[in-house]
């Protein structure tokens, strides 16, 4: 049978949940040999701190480096606490485009850590109706016990609270954990993307110091630096936007000069005119422009 020609009636089409999709297939190391490579990972990351609290951080960054390829890319928690370091060993050298990238890579992990984790609680629709209802049962339930309830239960303390059970333990550690971590990358991002400079750069620090503004646990330092950060952030961003702004008129300027010059115009013959009370812009035609 040649290849043109059709496939037999009888053959069985995939099923629709075995196509193909755009998400790769997550393939997992067998319980053992994932925890060797954990293992691996953590001492070459334990290297590797040491290196950088003796600030030898080139060195650090290259076992950081070995610590990430022997970490499962599935460990995504894992993956983001050398991530953050890697970051934090571009800040020391003064690498800020692979300083902001490395800390990106670490919140994306974080983010996805809470996504497979599901920790990120969904907003569930409330039923009005029910409620009413309970407060009614409750209101009838509550006229009850005040016949019922003696004075002297009426003074007692009330119940304590109920002992967390090990796995509320183990949840509350692990938000602990990855809220310290996001603290951490957001931090550096921040100051990466302060030092860089430019438009961009600037008014992404400014998002990133007024999320960690509104995150708990901040040392007083980090405070400072927050604070100090917001106030001092907005001017240097709006003087980036302007003169990015002016050096891409500039071109098109330039641009615009070089296609009209054959008709004996330029763009001295344009003028943008701002409507005051609509923000927006005009364009004028001048006759009276001096070509370029």
């Amino acid at each position: 049978m040649s290849d043109k020609e059709k496939a037999p009636e009888n053959a069985k089409e995939a099923p629709q949940d075995e196509k193909l999709t755009d998400e790769p297939e997550v393939v997992r190391f067998p319980p053992e040999e994932e925890a060797a490579l954990l293992k691996e990972s953590s001492t070459i990351k334990a290297d590797a701190n040491a290196l950088f609290a003796s600030k030898d951080y080139q060195n650090a960054l290259s076992r950081y480096d070995d610590a990430i390829a022997s970490c499962p890319n599935y460990l995504h928690y894992e993956r983001a606490v050398i991530q953050s370091n890697i970051s934090a060993c571009h800040l020391q050298i003064e690498q800020w485009t692979e300083a902001i990238k490395a800390a990106t890579d670490a919140i994306d992990s974080l983010a996805k850590v809470e996504n497979e984790e599901h920790l990120v609680p969904k907003d569930e629709p409330k039923d009005t109706k029910s409620d009413s209802k309970d407060e009614k049962t409750n209101e009838d339930d509550d006229d009850v016990e005040e016949e019922i309830i003696s004075s002297g239960a009426e003074r007692a303390a009330p119940m304590p609270p109920p002992e967390p059970t090990p796995e509320q333990v183990a949840l509350e550690n692990r938000k602990a954990d990855i809220l310290r971590i996001r603290t951490k990358a957001l931090l550096r991002r921040a100051r990466a993307r302060s030092e860089a400079g430019g438009w961009s750069n600037l008014a992404g620090a400014e998002e990133d110091y007024r999320a960690l503004s509104q995150m708990p646990g901040l040392t007083p330092a980090d405070q400072r630096t927050v604070r100090s950060q917001l106030k001092a952030l907005p001017p240097r961003t709006k003087a980036a936007q302007d003169a990015e702004m002016s050096e891409m008129w500039g071109k098109l300027r330039g641009l615009g000069d070089s296609l009209l010059k054959p008709f004996g115009l330029s763009t001295n013959n344009f003028q943008m005119v701002k409507d005051e009370k609509t923000g927006g812009y005009s364009m004028n035609f001048s006759q009276g422009g001096s070509s370029s």
